[in-house]
């Protein structure tokens, strides 16, 4: 029971550290972040484990952590709240060629950002060829340029 307990108090609490760590966190990867998904990969496992280390142990944690995953998704759909709380919405960055300056800046978001993602996407060079940059719930930024 121990060990459910632990997968099902992990679930959440990085649930809740990502959510906090913003959209932004999976748009882009350094290596920075690299090497702290790993070390936090590493805390994660001691800690869904404690001193077990059975095969036992290890199926029970991943069972319970799929299940905890499908069990959220069947209550995001039944409670489209809920799926909002934690999928969050897709944000409109830019509107018509116009960086929305607070919306970007509250989601760590900068007009370099925007028109990297515009280039890539769409070949568009400056932020007056957008007519709207989203920011999915993915974290990747959606470009519709003016017609």
């Amino acid at each position: 029971m121990e060990t459910v307990l632990r997968a099902i108090s992990m679930y959440f609490l990085l649930m809740v550290v990502l959510k906090i760590a913003g959209r932004r966190t999976l748009l882009e990867m350094t290596s920075f972040d690299f090497i702290l998904l790993l070390i936090i990969s590493e805390a994660t496992q001691q800690a869904l484990l404690g001193n077990d280390f059975s095969v036992t142990g290890a199926a029970l944690t991943i069972t319970t952590l799929i299940v905890m995953d499908i069990l959220l998704g069947v209550f995001k759909g039944w409670f489209p709240r809920l799926e909002l709380l934690i999928d969050g919405a897709s944000l409109i960055l830019v509107e018509d060629g116009k960086l929305l300056t607070r919306r970007a800046k509250k989601a760590g978001i900068t007009a370099e950002d925007i028109l990297a993602s515009a280039r890539s996407t769409q070949g568009l060079e400056r932020l007056d060829q957008i007519k709207f940059a989203i920011l999915e719930k993915n974290g990747k930024i959606s470009i519709i340029p003016q017609s």
